[in-house]
C-alpha cells in the first residue's frame, strides 16, 4: 500500500465490485502524490460498515456530491496501474454490452487474490549466477574441488534455475559462501532449454498457417474448421512460433480444465520460451503469478479456461480459442459473457488476430463467415494416416437391451477387444439410474428443492440431485406405501460399468465422469492408463468429447442418442449434432480405421441422417436456413431476464412489472415473450421465471435495454427477488 499529499480537491472515480450501476467518489488517501492516483491501480476504499477493493477509473476536479461528504479513500494498493487504458476501454465495453454492473465487470479480469487486495508481486523464481569474481575465477584453482569446478563451469556459461541445481547443493553453497556466486533474476528466456522441432505440415495444414501468420499485425478473425484429428493443434503451434519470433505474447483459451494439463506439456515441449497456466484447480497464488508473468510480460504464452481471457498482455500477438463452439465459453452466472465474443472485441481493440479453432463450428461462427466478418480456413482430411471413421446407426426397437447395450453392439464390442483394440462407450448421464421408482404404488424419488428426480448413486448409497446437490441415503422400503418393491428405472454411467464388468470380467473397464474425476490427479491418472493401453473399455459423458487423444480406440458407441433429439431450446439439435461428431472423433485417430456406431430407436430422423451421410457442414447449412426462416438467433438476438424467490408470486410479478416498463417506453422492433415459468420451474428452493426479449436489429434490442434498466432498478418489486440479464442467452431455462 502506498500513502499518498495532494493539494486541492481531487475526486477519485472509483468502479467497486457491488451491483450498482454506478461508480463512487472519493477523496484521494491522506498524504497521496498525485503521481500515484492513475487509473487501472486498485484502490482500498471504505463502503458503508465494510473495506472495498475497487478500480480508479479517473481523477476528476468536480463531484455530483458535496466534497465535506465525500470520504478519502484508504489507500492506493499499487504503485504501477495493473490494467492498460485498452483493458479499461475492453472492460468498459463488455459492462455496456452485457448490461452488466462495471465494478463487477472490472472484478472479473483480476484473480480472487488481487480482489482480495493482495499486493501485485511476482515471484521471480530463485536463480544463480557468478559475481564479477567468479566470472574472472580460472577453473583450474579447483582441481582439488572438481564439483565446485563442474558447476562455476556452468554458471559460467549463464545463469541456472534452483530447480537445475539440485543435484549439487553443497558446491553451490561454497561458491555463495567464497563470493564468487550470488542470487538473481532468471530471464524469462531462461524457464526452458529445449524444444522440439514442429512436424510436417500438409498442404491444407500449410494454407492454414500461412493464412494466419500474413495477417499478424492487425485484427482478423479466422475460423479454422478442421475434421477431428486434421491436426489443429500444430497449426495453432507454427502460428504461435512465428508471433513469439517477434517477440509477441500468446492467449489460448480452452473450454476444459482437463484439456489443460495435455496442451501444456505439448507446449513446453515445443517452446523455449517461459508459459504458464491458469484455471479454476489451481490455488489463489498460482493463479496470481500466471496473471503477474503475463501483465509484467515475464510470460510469453498462457493457456487457460474462460477467466483468462481479460489477463493483461504487455506485448499483445494473438489470441487462440480452441473448441470454439463449446458452451463452456459462456459464463452462466454473474457477469454472463461470452469469452469467444470478447475475445474477437479484444482482438479488434488490440488489432491483433484472434484464430478460432473446432471440428464443429457454432452456427454464429459459419454465419459470420456467409457474412465477411470471419475468414475460412479448412483442415478437410485426418493428419498422417489416419482416415475418417465410418457410421452406423443401429436400430434397436424391439431388441433386447442388457442395461442399455443391444446384442449386436455387444458382438461388435467383443470383436474391437478380441482384436487388442480399445472401444469408447458415451452415455451422456452420470450416476446408476436416474430414477428410483416403486414398482407397488408408482411413487418416484423427487427432489423436495427442484422439479426433478434424485439420481441413485448406488456406489455411495445415495440419492443425488444434480440440480441443487441435495443428497439422501438409498432406501429399501417405499415412503408412501411402504410395501412396494423400489426399482431403478433408466440408465447412468455407473450402472453400465457395473454390467460391462459383469460381462467383460477380464477387462479393465475405466469410467470418466464427474463422479469419478473430483479427486486431484484422478483424471491424469485415468488418461495415462487409457494411453498405456492398460484400459480396454473406455465409458464417459460429455467429458469425453472435449479433444482427448486416444489413438488405441477403435469403436466408438453412443448408447442412448435419442434422448438428445427431442429438445425444447432452439439450440439443442446444434449441440446434439457437435457431441456427435465430437465423440466419433476419438476413433480410429491413429492408423487403424475406426467406426462409430450409434443406437437409436429413430433411424430415419433428418438429423442423423443428414448429419451421418452429409457430414456437419451440411447440417449446419440447413440448421442456419431454418434459423433464418424463424428469425431466431444469428439472424436476431436476444436478452433474457431471469428472477427467482422463495414463492411463485414475487417473480412473477417482478417481470410483469418489467413488462410494464418495456410498454410504457415502447417495445419498437423488440418482441417481448412472457413472463412464463422456467422448464425447470423450481431449483433449491427457488420458484424462476423468465422473460425474453428479441429483435431483428441489435442496437434496437440494447436501446430498448439502456431505457429500460434504469427504472427496474427503481421498481418497489425489485426488492423481492433475485433477478439477472443474459445478453445472448445459450440457455433458455
Amino acid at each position: 500500500m502506498s500513502n499518498c499529499d495532494v493539494s486541492g480537491k481531487l475526486i477519485l472515480k472509483v468502479a467497486t465490485p457491488v451491483p450498482l450501476e454506478r461508480i463512487f467518489d472519493y477523496l484521494p488517501p491522506e498524504g497521496c502524490d498525485a503521481a500515484d492516483l492513475r487509473p487501472g491501480s486498485r484502490v482500498l476504499v471504505p463502503f458503508g460498515r465494510r473495506r472495498q477493493v475497487g478500480v480508479l477509473l479517473a481523477v476528476a476536479s468536480d463531484s455530483d456530491v458535496a466534497v465535506e461528504r465525500l470520504k478519502p479513500a484508504i489507500a492506493v494498493l499499487d504503485p504501477e496501474p495493473l490494467l492498460s487504458a485498452t483493458d479499461l476501454k475492453l472492460l468498459h465495453w463488455a459492462a455496456r454490452y452485457y448490461h452488466h454492473p462495471l465494478g463487477e465487470v472490472l472484478a472479473a479480469a483480476f484473480p480472487v487474490a488481487l480482489r482480495q487486495g493482495r499486493p501485485a508481486v511476482l515471484e521471480l523464481p530463485k536463480a544463480y549466477g557468478l559475481t564479477s569474481a567468479g566470472r574472472q575465477t580460472d577453473l583450474q584453482q579447483f582441481s582439488r574441488a572438481p564439483k565446485q569446478r563442474a558447476l562455476l563451469a556452468r554458471l559460467q556459461a549463464g545463469i541456472l534455475a534452483e530447480a537445475d541445481l539440485a543435484d549439487c547443493r553443497p558446491a553451490l553453497k561454497a561458491l555463495l559462501d567464497k563470493g564468487l556466486a550470488e542470487r538473481c533474476e532468471l530471464p524469462p528466456s531462461a524457464a526452458v532449454t529445449e524444444a522440439e522441432p514442429a512436424l510436417a505440415a500438409n498442404a491444407e495444414q500449410q494454407a492454414a498457417i500461412a493464412s494466419v501468420a500474413a495477417a499478424l499485425g492487425r485484427f482478423s478473425v479466422s475460423l479454422l474448421e478442421g475434421v477431428t484429428g486434421s491436426g489443429k493443434t500444430e497449426v495453432y503451434m507454427q502460428v504461435i512460433a512465428s508471433v513469439l519470433a517477434q517477440g509477441k505474447q500468446v492467449l489460448v483459451l480452452l473450454p476444459e480444465i482437463s484439456l489443460t494439463p495435455q496442451l501444456e506439456q505439448r507446449f513446453r515441449r515445443r517452446f523455449a520460451v517461459a508459459m504458464v497456466a491458469t484455471h479454476s484447480k489451481l490455488t489463489d497464488n498460482q493463479r496470481l503469478q500466471a496473471w503477474l508473468s503475463m501483465q509484467q510480460g515475464r510470460a510469453a504464452i498462457m493457456l487457460g479456461t474462460r477467466s483468462a481471457l481479460f489477463t493483461p498482455l504487455q506485448r499483445p500477438g494473438l489470441i487462440i480459442l480452441d473448441e470454439e463452439h463449446d458452451s463452456s465459453f459462456k459464463q452462466q452466472e454473474g457477469f454472463r459473457f461470452s469469452a469467444r465474443d470478447v475475445a474477437v472485441a479484444r482482438a479488434k481493440m488490440l488489432d491483433i488476430p484472434v484464430l478460432l479453432g473446432s471440428a464443429t463450428p457454432s452456427l454464429e461462427s459459419l454465419a459470420n463467415v456467409g457474412e465477411g466478418r470471419y475468414r475460412l480456413l479448412h483442415l478437410p482430411n485426418r493428419a498422417g494416416a489416419a482416415v475418417a471413421p465410418s457410421f452406423q446407426l443401429l436400430d434397436i426397437r424391439n431388441k433386447r437391451l442388457q442395461s442399455g447395450l443391444s446384442e449386436p453392439l455387444l458382438a461388435e464390442i467383443r470383436a474391437a477387444l478380441d482384436n487388442g483394440q480399445q472401444v469408447l462407450l458415451f452415455l451422456n448421464r452420470r450416476g446408476y439410474a436416474p430414477v428410483q421408482i416403486c414398482h407397488g404404488c408408482g411413487w418416484v424419488s423427487r427432489c423436495r428443492r427442484c422439479d426433478a428426480n434424485l439420481v441413485i448413486h448406488a456406489a455411495e448409497r445415495l440419492l443425488r440431485c444434480h440440480h441443487c446437490g441435495a443428497e439422501h441415503p438409498l432406501i429399501k422400503l417405499c415412503p408412501a406405501c411402504s410395501t412396494g418393491e423400489l426399482q431403478a428405472l433408466g440408465l447412468g454411467t455407473e450402472r453400465i460399468e457395473q454390467t460391462l464388468a459383469e460381462l467383460f470380467p477380464q477387462r479393465s473397464v475405466v469410467r470418466l465422469d464427474k463422479d469419478t474425476t473430483q479427486r486431484k490427479g484422478a483424471l491424469e491418472g485415468y488418461l495415462e492408463q487409457i494411453h498405456d493401453g492398460r484400459a480396454d473399455i473406455i465409458l464417459g459423458t460429455q467429458m469425453l468429447a472435449k479433444g482427448h487423444h486416444f489413438p488405441g480406440v477403435t469403436l466408438v458407441a453412443i448408447l442412448d442418442i435419442d434422448s438428445g433429439l427431442f429438445s425444447i431450446d432452439f439450440h439443442g439439435a446444434e449441440r446434439l449434432a457437435q457431441l456427435i461428431v465430437q465423440v466419433a472423433g476419438r476413433a480410429g485417430r491413429a492408423e487403424r480405421p475406426g467406426r462409430v456406431i450409434l443406437q437409436t430407436r429413430q433411424p430415419q430422423h433428418p438429423l442423423l441422417n443428414t448429419l451421418l451421410r452429409q457430414g456437419y457442414r451440411a447440417f449446419a447449412d440447413s440448421a442456419l436456413q431454418e434459423r433464418c426462416l424463424a428469425g431466431l438467433p444469428p439472424y436476431s438476438y436476444q436478452a433474457l431476464f431471469r428472477a427467482q424467490a422463495g414463492g411463485s408470486d414475487a417473480p412473477r410479478r417482478f417481470l410483469q412489472a418489467v413488462c410494464a416498463a418495456i410498454a410504457e417506453l415502447g417495445a419498437g422492433s423488440t418482441q417481448v415473450l412472457g413472463p412464463v415459468a422456467a422448464p425447470m420451474a423450481r431449483r433449491a428452493g427457488a420458484y424462476r421465471y423468465q422473460l425474453l426479449l428479441q429483435s431483428p436489429r441489435r442496437q434496437d434490442l440494447h436501446r430498448l435495454l439502456d431505457l429500460v434498466l434504469p427504472r427496474i432498478y427503481r421498481l418497489p418489486e425489485v426488492k423481492k427477488v433475485r433477478w439477472s440479464l443474459d445478453v445472448d442467452p445459450l440457455d433458455l431455462y
